[in-house]
């Protein structure tokens, strides 16, 4: 009833009514080699294409002047975001997040130091969403993968620029964005910046109770976190592009970005029941830095044969430094601890990709390709204290290096039997080689290699008459093997330490002898497109997944530690349904209204892990989307509302974790002066939702421990002055 109440808002919100989606211009960045079918109907990669994917066109991005990429995976059917301890977020698909949702940026993998926050929405062509996987891309996607293509294609002098600002009570300051194209005869080029300035003010609060076997609290205590800070990023995209004399096209393309954090942090602890933690009065002075470069080559060569040659080299350098001092008090206001940690990661690659591409008679597209990475990093950890003495065996200083080489190769067919019926058959073969070495543990060396099949054929089924060409149901099938394999931080068995140790709040620590999760996954859907921009889906997946990998916490003697492990097996499953149409495809004189809407049911059962709610670990539940847009005259508007369900976790025997649901209402309204000036206003969080989670322990003795932090957030207003030139 809550959910339908806010529906209710929803639709009153959006009393401003939002523009009908126009029609997106033809692909550009990655994409599957296709044919066209149909003639006279448009096409659409979502209803065409034989692997099924889903792709949010620029003026969708642009529509709600998101300043976080975060904000646009919100409103895609099917995808969450989540936040979690440190106030990470996390994007999920079917649920799940941290490595089973694969990232691609133009296709490819993220470079090294690449964060999604890093990247603004101005900078965005598209976004692709593909349930199944596909040869040409990385298998490493369990639950799914997200392409976002940036804008590459220049038009004749092309200048843009929008400032505005961000006001919120958490968060205040001024954003913008600008950019600059123009093409020649053989040649076009293209510059893009965007950047924030925010100043930062928020309280946060947790709590933390342990709960004997007899029912008893025999501790209790409450903590108020007070925040303050400010924060800058930049980002600059250059690209250049030309057209030889023999018609071969080269780009170069770079991507920069670099960002400082400035914060104070006063974590101060009350205890009501049993003893108080170490240092229940702390304070932290934070300082993070981070700076990002990839640079690519593009060589395109079209071959007498009608076939088409891609290859492409590239360049990647990170550094992320950060140094936290640190000052606190125990229960009787002695001084307990008086030191600092300094981090420096420092990292670099190579990259050299290619694909051949070519049509052969009887519909066949056939394409064929390699990807080839190498990445080095080197980290460097020193911590002091004035006070207290480090943990027995930790040295004042901590070093790793470590080395990743990848090589894939692969091939692909679509193939078009008939019109209505096609065929795409893909295997891709990957390796992986990771060697770590440090100060504190023993050389490492991991090597693993993974063979995917996939399979995904799409049926178009008769039509009925009065139909139009682009009109009519389909049916989808896939089959695909994918993995999961682990990241470095997983694999390092160095400890990340917590001032105030604790089953709930255990130092984490890597392990060297993680193995990939594999994945066996069968796809199917059923689609159903009535009219012009209208669609009904119905979709249903289930993967399978051994060596699945869980998080154990134990007491090695001196503290607590959270560990990945390899369990055995577990196993997922989902149902999503989705329509999108415009309100003339039901009432001829209608409003040019659209309205869309999406749900999305996820369940999976791990099965060293007894019921109930054996679930993989914090995997989203139920997931529901619906929006409104309304364009007349000079004004857009609408409004959307994104609400994702929390609850119960069971991750291990011993062990749990719980969210809370979280519902976000938004509403938008542009204003056009001229065709190159118009105004931009977006509220969003309309309900004040906050964000809650936690996680607890049981102890062999039966006493259960539990934390609970919640995170605040506002109403967000965020004003953008569009202008072209």
């Amino acid at each position: 009833m809550a959910l339908l109440r806010r529906c209710r808002l929803l639709v009153l919100v959006a009393g401003l009514p939002v523009p009908a989606f126009a029609q997106q211009p033809a692909p550009e960045g990655p994409v599957a080699q296709v044919e066209v079918k149909g003639g006279a109907a448009r096409y659409d990669p979502r209803r065409d294409d034989t692997a099924a994917r889903f792709v949010l066109g620029r003026e969708e991005i642009a529509r709600y002047g998101d300043t976080s990429v975060f904000d646009l995976f919100k409103r895609i059917p099917g995808v969450t975001v989540t936040v979690g301890s440190g106030r990470k977020a996390q994007v999920r698909m079917r649920g799940l997040g941290e490595g089973y949702t694969q990232i691609l940026l133009n296709g490819e993998r993220t470079p090294a130091g690449f964060t999604l926050d890093s990247l603004a929405p101005e900078s965005i062509e598209r976004i692709e969403v593909l349930r199944a996987a596909m040869a040409e891309f990385p298998t490493e996607s369990v639950a799914g993968t997200i392409n976002i293509v940036l804008r590459k294609k220049a038009r004749a002098r092309e200048r843009e620029l929008k400032p505005g600002y961000l006001l919120s009570r958490e968060f205040r300051g001024p954003t913008f964005s600008a950019r600059l194209a123009d093409r020649g005869e053989r040649s076009a080029w293209s510059f893009a910046a965007s950047g924030n300035h925010d100043a930062l003010a928020r309280r946060s609060t947790a709590s933390e109770r342990n709960t004997r076997p007899d029912g008893v609290v025999d501790m209790r205590r409450e903590t108020l976190l007070r925040e303050a800070g400010r924060m800058n990023r930049l980002n600059l995209e250059p690209r250049f592009s030309w057209t030889l004399e023999n018609g071969d096209t080269l780009a170069w393309e770079t991507l920069v970005n670099g960002g400082g954090f400035r914060n104070h942090g006063h974590a101060l602890v009350t205890t009501t029941a049993g003893t108080a933690p170490p240092v229940p009065d702390l304070h932290t002075f934070g300082e993070f830095d981070d700076r990002m470069l990839k640079s690519d080559l593009r060589w395109t060569r079209a071959l007498a044969s009608g076939a088409k040659l891609e290859t492409g080299i590239g360049a990647e350098g990170a550094r992320r430094k950060s140094f936290v001092r640190r000052i606190g008090a125990d229960s009787l206001g002695r001084l307990a601890t008086d030191g600092g940690v300094l981090a420096d990661t420092r990292e670099k690659g190579a990259s050299s990709t290619g694909k051949y591409a070519r049509s052969f008679d009887g519909g066949h597209v056939l394409a064929l390709g390699w990807d080839i990475g190498v990445n080095a990093s080197e980290d460097l950890r020193a911590e002091r204290d004035a006070i207290r003495a480090l943990p027995p065996g930790q040295p004042p200083e901590e070093d790793f290096a470590a080395r990743v080489a990848r090589a894939a190769v692969y091939a692909q067919d679509e193939w078009t039997l008939t019109p209505r019926w096609s065929v795409y058959l893909g295997a891709r073969w990957e390796g992986v080689r990771t060697r770590v070495s440090g100060n504190t543990f023993a050389p490492t060396r991991v090597r693993s290699s993974v063979l995917s099949p996939i399979f995904q054929t799409l049926w178009k089924l008769p039509g009925k008459q009065g139909e139009q060409e682009g009109q009519g149901s389909q049916l989808r099938l896939a089959l695909s093997r994918t993995y999961k394999a682990p990241d470095l931080y997983s694999l390092v068995p160095r400890r990340s330490a917590w001032e105030n140790n604790s089953a709930t709040e255990a130092d984490y620590q890597g392990n060297p002898d993680l193995e990939p999760e594999l994945a066996w996954g069968v796809d199917a859907a059923w689609e159903h497109y009535w009219a012009e921009g209208a669609m009904v889906s119905v979709s249903t997946a289930l993967r399978r997944i051994d060596n699945y990998t869980s998080n154990q916490v134990f007491f090695d003697g001196l503290r607590w530690i959270f560990t990945p492990v390899n369990a055995d097996r577990a196993v997922m499953r989902s149902l999503e349904l989705e329509t999108r149409f415009p309100l003339r495809a039901l009432v001829r004189d209608a409003p040019a209204i659209d309205l869309r809407a999406g749900v999305a049911r996820n369940w999976s059962r791990v099965e060293s892990v007894p019921g109930p709610h054996n679930r993989m670990e914090q995997q989203t539940p139920l997931s529901a989307n619906l929006g409104i847009d309304y364009k007349r005259g000079a004004l857009s508007a609408g409004a959307s509302l994104a609400h994702r369900r929390g609850g119960v976790v069971r991750v291990a025997a011993n062990r749990g974790f719980y969210s809370e649901a979280r519902t976000d209402l938004e509403t938008y309204a542009v204003w056009k002066f001229t065709p190159a000036l118009q105004l931009r206003a977006v509220l969003s969080n309309l309900l004040g939702e906050d964000n809650a989670f936690g996680p607890s322990y049981t102890d062999p003795g039966g006493a259960t421990e539990t934390r609970a932090w919640r995170y605040p957030e506002s109403v967000k207003l965020r004003t953008t002055l569009e202008m072209t030139f």
